[in-house]
Parts: structure tokens; C-alpha cells; sequence
């Protein structure tokens, strides 16, 4: 009998997504399983091959730091992979603590909304976008309170005439909700999430299962093909918010570039935009109302 065990499951994810040639041993041809066999894993980590069938199998869940550091190394993985395999090791509490719902501090949800040619949002630990400012509204509905990213991004039929390395995206997302995550991994609104896109969402279901990990903070480029300003080329930050679990993340355009001043045009048309609106009645975009967001677009 083995038990649910978190940190089995990402052993053995990542067992299976490398090859003998990967890490310098000789492949005798077909094999029954993909990836590595467990003897060949614990051979390279040094240690039995009888001890690392117990941690796969959940029978070991708290090996030393010692251990999870030979098959980080074994496992070759990069240092947000290795620092979740650790936090995966870390014992549970015994009773979950209620969740407070989460809240955007008001003097960042202030500089947020003061940026108006540079779009930025904040998302909590499910990434629920919590707060946007009108030019990241702008670039996509997606960035508006109250929806999930991951959800959005596999399920919103818009997204991927948007981002044209959609794919990319997509990945990118799931490995980045891991490490909000950390290890609890029995979270039920989690749980509720990765249910209902593993359901509905076929190349989610395949990601998710890779268990791959994108370190917290960070940034790159991302290429967009907006429906109203056309092809904008956008680098990306993405920063920790001290002492609540959230990201704030950031867009921008290098300077004097043609996608900086599309990314003007756009503020211009937001800004025509949220005045129609509120001439119209409509009152303009949704503001921080300090409470969870439902998650749903």
C-alpha cells in the first residue's frame, strides 16, 4: 500500500522526464517506463535503492536535507525546483489555519492606479487578479479583478489570438502557481482549480503533471498581438509583496520603441474609454474593494 505523498509525486514527475543520456548513463534501449528507473535515481543520489522507493511511495516523507540535496543535484533540478522539492519535505500542520481573504495594501493599490502608461496588477496565491490599473485592463480583460489567471489563460478562447507564443504562456503559468503554492498542495480552493481545468483543459492536465517550478520573482519578454494597437514586444517583472503571499507585476516597453508608443496609444484609448464609460452611466473600471475575488472570469 503507499500513501498520497506530495513530495513522491514530484520525485517521480521529475524522475520520469529524464533520460539515461541525460545524466550520463548508458541506454540499453527500450524501456518499459519513461525516464529513469528508481535504482538508476537513487544510484546517482547515492543512496539505496530500497530508501528512495519509500520516498516515492510516501512511506518516507521528511528525508534529511542532505538526502534532498543529492537528488536535486541527480534530479538536475535548477534552485526554485530544488528549493520546492525541500519545502515539499517540510512536516504539515496538523490543522489548517482559516484563510484571511486577501488584501491588496492600499498604499500599492494607490501607486498601481497613479501608473498610467505602464500596466500592472497584482494577483494573490491562487493567481486571482486582485487589483489592475486601467492600461493593464487594457491589454487584456484578463487583467481585471476578480479573474483567475490560470483559468483565463487555458479556458478564455481570446487568449491565445493575444499571446502568439501561447503555448509558452501556458506553461509558464502552471510552473509559476506551484511555488505560490509551495506544499499545500491539499489546499481545497487549489484543489477545486486544478479539478476543474484538468477536466476541461487537456494541455493542463499535461502540464500540471510535469510538475514544473518557475522561481517567484523574475521578468522577461513577452510578445502580444493586441486587437486594437497590433504587435507590442512587452518586458516583464514580476516582484513579491512583503509579508502577503502576492506579486505585483509589471509591464513596459523599451523606450522610443514602436511598441512604446503603441503602448501609448493604448493608455490614450483607455483613458476615452473610462470616460465614455462614466458619461454613459457605466462608472469605470472596477476599483479594490478589499475582498477575495471570485476567481472566475
Amino acid at each position: 500500500m503507499t500513501s498520497r505523498s506530495p513530495l513522491g509525486e514530484y520525485l517521480r514527475a521529475r524522475r520520469e522526464l529524464l533520460r539515461p543520456e541525460h545524466v550520463g548513463l548508458p541506454d540499453f534501449g527500450r524501456r518499459r517506463v519513461p525516464g529513469l528507473r528508481r535504482e538508476e535515481l537513487a544510484l546517482l543520489a547515492g543512496i539505496s535503492a530500497d530508501y528512495y522507493l519509500r520516498l516515492e511511495q510516501g512511506r518516507d516523507q521528511h528525508p534529511s536535507a542532505q538526502v534532498l540535496d543529492a537528488l536535486a543535484a541527480a534530479l538536475q533540478l535548477d534552485a526554485a525546483a530544488a528549493a520546492h522539492l525541500h519545502e515539499l519535505a517540510r512536516p504539515a500542520p496538523r490543522r489548517r489555519p482559516p484563510r484571511r481573504p486577501e488584501r491588496v495594501p492600499i498604499g500599492l493599490a494607490q501607486l498601481v492606479e497613479s501608473w498610467t502608461e505602464t500596466p500592472a496588477f497584482v494577483h494573490g496565491r491562487h493567481m486571482d487578479v486582485l487589483f489592475a490599473n486601467p492600461l493593464a485592463t487594457a491589454l487584456s480583460p484578463i487583467y481585471t479583478a476578480g479573474v483567475n489567471l490560470v483559468r483565463a489563460i487555458f479556458l478564455d478562447p481570446a487568449v491565445p489570438a493575444l499571446f502568439p507564443d501561447w503555448d509558452a504562456v501556458a506553461a509558464s503559468t502552471v510552473a509559476g502557481l506551484r511555488p505560490l503554492i509551495g506544499a499545500d498542495v491539499d489546499d481545497p480552493k487549489l484543489a477545486e482549480l486544478v479539478g476543474e481545468l484538468s477536466v476541461r483543459s487537456g494541455r493542463f492536465r499535461q502540464l500540471w503533471a510535469r510538475h514544473d517550478v518557475r522561481p517567484r520573482t523574475g521578468g522577461g519578454l513577452r510578445t502580444l498581438d493586441h486587437p486594437q494597437v497590433g504587435g507590442l514586444e512587452l518586458r516583464y517583472e514580476k516582484l513579491l509583496v512583503t509579508g502577503t503571499g502576492q506579486s505585483l507585476v509589471i509591464y513596459h516597453a523599451e523606450p522610443a520603441s514602436p511598441s512604446a508608443q503603441s503602448l501609448r496609444l493604448l493608455a490614450t484609448l483607455a483613458v476615452h474609454e473610462r470616460g465614455t464609460a462614466v458619461r454613459e452611466g457605466g462608472g469605470g473600471p472596477e476599483r479594490y474593494s478589499g475582498s477575495s475575488p471570485t476567481g472566475r472570469p
